[in-house]
C-alpha cells in the first residue's frame, strides 16, 4: 500500500473558497476501525453544497467531501470486517464532517459500513448511492403502512433529479405503476420512455389552488421538492395513500389543511436516511439488489474522474445535471 493517497480537498482562503487535488497521508484521515480503499463515490447535491464552502453542511475546512463510497476494506479491527470484503459506506457523517468519498481511502467506525449485497458491483452500488437508499427508505416507510401496487400509480416529484429518478425506477421493479412531475418537455418524453405512465407539468402543482381537497390523481407519493407542490400532492393522494417526504429543493415550508388527513386516511412519512437504523439499511439495500433492483439501463449515468468534478459540481448547482454522476477512483 502507498504512503499518500490523492483526494478532492476544499479549502477556505481568503477571497473565498478554493478546490484542489492532493496528496494525503493516511495518518491526516480520522479514527475509525475499518479503512476502504475507495473504487466509487457519486457526486450529491450536498457534496456540491459541501464543496462550495456551506457551512451548514460541512463546519470545518480544509474537507473532504463524498457522502458515498463503494469499495474494499483494506484494514480492519472490527470483528466484523474483514481484509478483501466489498462494501458501501453511505450517510452518517461521511463526507459532511468527516472526510468523504472524493478521495483514494476513507478510515470510517464499523457501524457506518455495509456489505455489498449479492447481485450488484461497486459502479452499481454508487449508482444508486444515497440517492436509491432514500428512495429505497422511502417505499419501505410507505410500505409499512400499506401501500401496494393494487391500490394505484405512485407519484414522483422531482423525478429527474437524484432521488427522483431512483424512485421511478425502483417503484416500477416493486410492480407500482408511476407517474411523474417535470418542468421540461425534453425529460417529459425521456420519462415516458422509461415507462411513466403520466408525466405532469411541474407548473400543475405549483399553482396554489386554495382548495382543500381534489379529486384524486394517484395513490401515494414519493417527494423530494416541499413547498407548494407538496401541499397540492397531499390534496390529490388517495384513501388511505402515504406520502413519503425526503427533499426540500423548492421550499422547507408547506401550508395545507387537515381534512386531506381525516377525510382520505393519508399518512405523511418523514425519511431520514443518514441515521436510518443497519439492521433496516441492509434490508433496503438487499431489496435494492434483488426484488427491487431498478432498471439501471434507463438511467442516465455519467462517470468522471476527481479531476472533473469542479466542472460537474457547477453545473449541479446550477440545476444543469441530469441522472447520475459516478466518480471513479
Amino acid at each position: 500500500m502507498k504512503e499518500t493517497f490523492k483526494c478532492y480537498r476544499v479549502f477556505e482562503t481568503e477571497s473565498g473558497v478554493e478546490t484542489r487535488i492532493v496528496e494525503m497521508g493516511f495518518d491526516d484521515l480520522p479514527e475509525g476501525e475499518v479503512l476502504v480503499k475507495v473504487s466509487y463515490s457519486a457526486l450529491n447535491y450536498k457534496d456540491a453544497l459541501s464543496a462550495s464552502g456551506h457551512k451548514g453542511i460541512t463546519k470545518q475546512y480544509p474537507h473532504t467531501p463524498g457522502i458515498d463510497a463503494s469499495g474494499v476494506v483494506v484494514e480492519s479491527t472490527s470483528a466484523e470486517w474483514s481484509k478483501g470484503d466489498e462494501v458501501i459506506v453511505t450517510s452518517y457523517d461521511l463526507g459532511m464532517n468527516t472526510h468523504g468519498g472524493f478521495s483514494e481511502y476513507i478510515r470510517v467506525p464499523a457501524e457506518w459500513v455495509v456489505g455489498l449485497p449479492s447481485g450488484m458491483d461497486l459502479k452499481q452500488a454508487m449508482v444508486l448511492g444515497t440517492a436509491g437508499l432514500t428512495a429505497g427508505i422511502s417505499l419501505r416507510q410507505m410500505e409499512k403502512m400499506g401501500q401496494n401496487p393494487a391500490m394505484g400509480p405512485v407519484l414522483v416529484t422531482g423525478s429527474t433529479g437524484g432521488v427522483g429518478s431512483m424512485a421511478l425506477q425502483i417503484l416500477q421493479s416493486a410492480g407500482y405503476e408511476v407517474m411523474a412531475s417535470t418542468g421540461s418537455q425534453e425529460k417529459k418524453e425521456l420519462l415516458i420512455e422509461q415507462g411513466v405512465k403520466e408525466v405532469f407539468d411541474r407548473a400543475f402543482l405549483q399553482e396554489d389552488s386554495k382548495r382543500p381537497l381534489h379529486k384524486p390523481l394517484w395513490a401515494g407519493a414519493i417527494d423530494t421538492v416541499g413547498g407548494i407542490t407538496l401541499a397540492e400532492v397531499i390534496k390529490r393522494t388517495g384513501w388511505n395513500g402515504s406520502i413519503a417526504v425526503c427533499g426540500l429543493v423548492e421550499s422547507p415550508n408547506f401550508a395545507t389543511t387537515v381534512y386531506p388527513f381525516l377525510l382520505n386516511g393519508l399518512n405523511l412519512l418523514g425519511v431520514e436516511s443518514a441515521t436510518y437504523p443497519k439492521a433496516e439499511r441492509k434490508m433496503v439495500w438487499d431489496k435494492l439488489s434483488g426484488e427491487w433492483q431498478p432498471n439501471l439501463n434507463k438511467v442516465v449515468i455519467k462517470e468522471i474522474g476527481l479531476q472533473e468534478l469542479d466542472e460537474n459540481i457547477g453545473l449541479m448547482l446550477q440545476g444543469k445535471t441530469f441522472g447520475k454522476v459516478v466518480v471513479k477512483l
